[in-house]
């Protein structure tokens, strides 16, 4: 019975909040206390909901105080050379903006944070994404899917749980996986190039004159029934209101060209129309990072670069919990760049919305976390599928093991499974010759799937910073993600590795 009911919380979850019949925050509080009622375990919703929150109050205080630190280091201007530079390679072309995003997301996620990963891609992307009226899920889905591959680095937390839980060296596990994962990593480059070509067939191909910002409002609008997400602008950038425009070439795929002048000029189609040139963008529209804010701190950004990667080395190095490291690097980098008491309620303030709900998801999932545990649903769910597997698989328990890590570390937490299943599929496989390493290998199979799973806290940052529904990144990621996890199983098969 709570085999059955675990299934059912986990899709009426899963529809509600992908038909949008209700935000992710009410359902991941709501249904969970429902389902708790329902299995006769009402008197202890208490208790575990207090025991999730109490796990997940560490990532909360993580993902509070690093939005923070990002967010300063993002006022001063410490990523403003990365985006000048993201934003000369991709220009104005779709094809490459994508396959940028997919390459930024894989090289952050070397220091083993979702969290700072998304902050850093998001911040960089999010205004060219908005200018172009490109689809944010993409953004979303492409950063997360290469987060997902790249999470497997011994320190970001998968392997490790694999490690732990089975005793073994997380060197062991990781090296050998090398081959299958980079397989993977190229999978989502090639899908990056493959969703590039869609938006560019959906909206032309642009081209700057210059290198300046990406183009005004001259950009074909969406095709009839494709969402293209947009939001207004968060603490990452500036809302400005301006009337000056660069000159802006405008070539679609159409073969239709015109060219956009600063204010008062004129815009001449290749049909020969003659129309105004485009109107200033409205006061809410994303225009980016202002290179004049009053915010940036050039003579402080050999400090700040020195911070960030001493932060970041200790992280790799876990010298001290994360959210101890956060919490003393948010508070050095305010107190240092801005001494006024004044200056730094204004950055806190200014970051304040996104703390605000990404931790309040955090703590809305520790809801969601804790009753699943706590009723035993969990538990119920696994030994059903664990004990589903017929005896004729059991020397194929590497695959096995792969195929399962997909939709279970989509429903689970990397702790629930790799602590709570994965022994079981080892013992399984142990009773048929197959050894632990293959197991735990074939164990980081489902982390390209993982970092959209909606027990993640790391997603709600993404989402939240780039302004996209949950609900929508979740319909449009998740079949892109669990293609890309199956090729770094069946490439774990062809090269010997699982």
């Amino acid at each position: 019975m709570l085999t059955i009911l675990g299934f059912v919380m986990i899709a009426t979850f899963l529809v509600l909040i992908m038909m949008k019949k209700m935000s992710p925050m009410a359902a991941l509080i709501l249904i969970p206390a429902l389902f708790c009622v329902l299995v006769g375990k009402g008197a202890h919703l208490g208790a575990y909901v207090l025991k999730g929150v109490g796990d997940l109050a560490p990532t909360a205080a993580m993902l509070m105080f690093a939005i923070i630190y990002f967010g300063v280091m993002i006022d001063v201007g410490l990523f403003d050379p990365v985006v000048r530079g993201i934003l000369r390679f991709c220009k104005a072309d779709p094809v490459r903006i994508v396959v940028g995003t997919a390459l930024l997301a894989a090289i952050v996620s070397l220091d083993g944070d979702g969290s700072t990963t998304f902050m850093i891609t998001v911040s960089a992307l999010y205004p060219l994404y908005r200018r172009l009226k490109m689809s944010l899920v993409v953004m979303t889905g492409v950063a997360a899917t290469a987060n997902g591959v790249m999470n497997t680095v011994p320190w970001g937390g998968p392997t490790a749980r694999a490690a732990t839980a089975l005793k073994l060296d997380a060197g062991d596990i990781f090296v050998p996986m090398v081959p299958a994962l980079a397989t993977g990593l190229v999978a989502v480059f090639l899908l990056a190039y493959v969703l590039g070509r869609r938006e560019r067939k959906r909206l032309g191909l642009l081209t700057l004159d210059g290198a300046g910002t990406a183009p005004e409002r001259a950009v074909p609008e969406p095709a009839a029934g494709e969402p293209v997400l947009a939001g207004a602008s968060g603490g990452f950038g500036a809302r400005v209101r301006t009337s000056v425009f660069r000159t802006v070439s405008i070539r679609t795929g159409k073969g239709r060209g015109a060219t956009a002048g600063g204010g008062g000029g004129t815009a001449h189609a290749g049909t020969g129309a003659t129309a105004t040139a485009a109107e200033p963008a409205p006061a809410d529209d994303f225009q980016g990072l202002d290179p004049h804010r009053p915010t940036l701190r050039p003579r402080l950004y050999w400090f700040n670069a020195a911070l960030t990667v001493a932060l970041l080395v200790l992280l790799v190095l876990q010298t001290l919990p994360i959210p101890v490291l956060f919490l003393l690097g948010a508070a050095l980098a305010l107190t240092v760049n801005f001494p006024h008491m004044a200056d730094q309620k204004a950055r806190i303030a200014a970051h304040a919305e996104n703390v605000l709900n990404v931790s309040g998801m955090v703590f809305a999932a520790a809801v969601f976390t804790g009753v699943l545990t706590g009723t035993g649903m969990v538990e119920h769910m696994a030994r059903w599928l664990v004990d589903g597997i017929p005896d004729g698989l059991g020397p194929h328990m590497g695959l096995v093991t792969g195929v399962l890590s997909i939709p279970l570390t989509y429903f689970m937490s990397n702790d629930g499974f790799y602590f709570g299943i994965v022994p079981i599929l080892a013992e399984a496989g142990a009773a048929h010759g197959v050894g632990a390493l293959e197991i735990a290998r074939a164990s980081l199979v489902g982390q390209a799937l993982h970092m959209s799973s909606p027990l993640v806290p790391a997603v709600y940052v993404l989402v939240g910073m780039a302004k996209v529904e949950f609900g929508d990144h979740t319909r449009f990621t998740v079949k892109w993600a669990a293609l890309t996890s199956l090729v770094v199983l069946a490439a774990g098969l062809l090269y010997g590795i699982i």
